[in-house]
């Protein structure tokens, strides 16, 4: 695959991420997620951090459904077309516009859908950017200046790959003995498990830290610098473009239209960046 600048995942993930803010509108954020994931299906590796994407769906669609419950059982009162009632506790009064339970309105649930879409857009996209991009080569690509940040923020960033590959292996070694994958029960046997190589990790990472005078002096070496290619500017141009012009071109066009420009301009990395 021809490589893209590991920053430049991260501002494409940022910049439309605020797109989707400004626009403050389901079927673009919709229509941003639907594009993100068919560019991470596309174009992701084989290496350990592109499996943190399937995670950062499953966080999603669980905060999801979370906010929606919370919707439906609390919240405050709004108006709107009562779609079904459910019992409600009486709280003291400096819980006033507080409500726990009664009536639920069709604008109570639209609003906090409306809410939730856009929020778990953002977090795909957040998941798209660590999978696609490289955690070494943004490490490398860092100016000295900026080298002791980037290496706590690889660190930090490649958590969450680290831990998606240490669950697939403990669930594959559990299959293999005939243990039972699914299920509260079954992650009671996963957890001491993943704690356990978690911690050998760090102990690991800290021991190669060590080993290699990370802290020691302050000079570092590149075997090579990241250079920015034309591919890089064109994804950066059409996310600075959505960011700018969005509400130009909400005034202009309608929601549709716009979410299915959003839809091609998100996607457009599958057909600028070759396998």
């Amino acid at each position: 695959m021809q490589l893209v600048h590991p920053l430049i995942w991260w501002l494409w993930a940022l910049l439309l991420a605020t797109f989707v803010i400004r626009a403050d509108n389901i079927l673009i954020a919709a229509a941003v997620a639907c594009a993100v994931t068919l560019v991470v299906v596309k174009l992701k590796s084989d290496n350990y951090w592109s499996k943190s994407f399937a995670l950062s769906v499953r966080l999603a669609l669980l905060i999801i459904v979370i906010r929606m419950l919370i919707a439906v059982t609390i919240g405050v009162p709004m108006p709107g077309q009562i779609l079904f009632r459910i019992p409600s506790i009486t709280l003291p009064s400096w819980m006033v516009g507080i409500r726990i339970g009664g009536d639920v309105t069709s604008q109570r649930l639209t609003s906090t859908f409306h809410e939730v879409i856009i929020i778990a857009t953002v977090i795909l996209l957040c998941g798209a950017a660590n999978s696609l991009a490289s955690p070494h080569r943004m490490i490398r690509s860092l100016p000295r200046a900026m080298y002791n940040l980037g290496v706590a923020l690889s660190v930090a960033t490649s958590v969450l790959p680290q831990i998606v590959k240490s669950i697939g292996r403990i669930q594959s070694a559990k299959r293999l003995r005939g243990q039972k994958t699914r299920g509260i029960r079954a992650w009671r046997g996963i957890a001491l498990p993943l704690l356990e190589e978690s911690l050998e990790r760090a102990l690991d990472l800290a021991t190669a830290m060590e080993a290699r005078g990370y802290g020691y002096h302050g000079k570092t070496t590149k075997y090579r610098a990241e250079p920015f290619t034309f591919i890089d500017l064109v994804m950066i141009a059409s996310g600075v473009y959505l960011v700018l012009l969005s509400a130009t071109l909400l005034s202009h066009f309608s929601v549709v239209v716009l979410a299915l420009f959003s839809l091609v301009i998100v996607a457009s990395p599958i057909a600028i960046v070759k396998r």
